[in-house]
């Protein structure tokens, strides 16, 4: 046999092996992504890689999503009345939200947004590289703790940022003092915020997954729950559907203790759940909706009154 037939024969050899160990990986990667319940999600990407993978992506989903959620509350408090099946979960129901108030908190969320988002978002465009996107998702375990897990950590943040802010006169006065206008809360307070308190809770949300090492997917979840959290904390309803009827113990707050924040402000400082609160004593009972006082408000009240009686 020649030399020559013998490379030749190598090169089919190695060719086979090559394509053989090629079409193993691409048979593994496809069993992988059969087994991930995201991945069918996930997939929704292909064809669209340049747009999701903008720096700009998570601007636009993040703005978008939050202007959509909060446009149909407003139009409640507009309608107000003509809503009487609506209007019966409102947790402070003898206050009013006005025109003038909407255009006063969407005045200042439009021009915190002009000024600071938008260079912000524009200065990511620029510097940032495209976000890496993997060829399979998460698992379902990955997505779910990793959520769970930058939430506490940024619950635990904005308990000490909050704190302090109500704490130190000067952060309240010059800063915290603009997100307590208004003592009964409507959506568009919910980001009716000084620039800094604007620029930190953004900065603190945006990088607790970098802690975990996320899946994009995860990361752009977890941007809309913590959206959905702080708006629904601000809407002024109690739905029976609201998330904290959906935990035990009153483990998350929700809309009724943030209203009760605004009514007594050196209480109720954590954003989403109460062991914070509890544990330091800064955790108040809070109302129903219908302005209904819980028994165990009622006797919080009444303890600390008597407190200010014996002082």
């Amino acid at each position: 046999m020649s030399v020559d037939s013998l490379i030749i024969d190598f090169g089919k050899i190695l060719l086979s092996n090559v394509t053989e160990s090629v079409g193993v990986l691409a048979q593994n990667s496809t069993s992988k992504s059969s087994t991930r319940l995201l991945q069918p999600l996930w997939n929704l990407r292909l064809g669209r890689e340049d747009f999701i993978a903008s720096p700009l992506f998570p601007v636009f989903l993040s703005v978008s999503f939050y202007f959509s959620l909060c446009t149909p509350f407003m139009i409640a408090d507009l309608l107000g009345s003509k809503l009487p099946w609506m209007q019966k979960y409102k947790i402070q129901p003898e206050k009013e939200v006005t025109l003038s108030q909407i255009f006063d908190t969407l005045n200042l969320t439009f021009w915190n947004h002009v000024l600071y988002v938008l260079p912000a978002a524009v200065g990511q465009w620029v510097w940032t590289p495209p976000t890496p996107l993997p060829e399979l998702a998460p698992t379902f375990w990955e997505f779910v703790w990793q959520q769970v897990a930058a939430l506490v950590v940024f619950d635990f943040q904005y308990y000490v940022w909050h704190w302090s802010h109500h704490k130190v006169r000067f952060l309240y006065k010059h800063i915290h003092a603009v997100h307590h206008r208004y003592h009964s809360p409507f959506v568009w307070v919910t980001q009716y915020l000084h620039p800094w308190e604007l620029v930190t809770v953004g900065f603190l949300t945006t990088t607790n997954t970098w802690y975990f090492k996320c899946h994009p997917l995860t990361t752009w979840s977890y941007m809309l729950v913590s959206i959905i959290v702080s708006v629904e904390a601000h809407i002024g309803y109690e739905f029976p559907v609201a998330m904290h009827n959906w935990f035990p113990f009153g483990l998350v707050g929700g809309a009724p203790k943030h209203d009760m924040h605004h009514l007594k402000p050196m209480t109720n400082f954590q954003p989403f759940f109460n062991h914070w609160d509890k544990l330091f004593d800064t955790f108040c009972p809070f109302m129903k909706a219908g302005g209904i006082k819980t028994k165990a408000l009622i006797d919080y009240e009444r303890r600390h009154k008597e407190a200010k009686k014996n002082h």
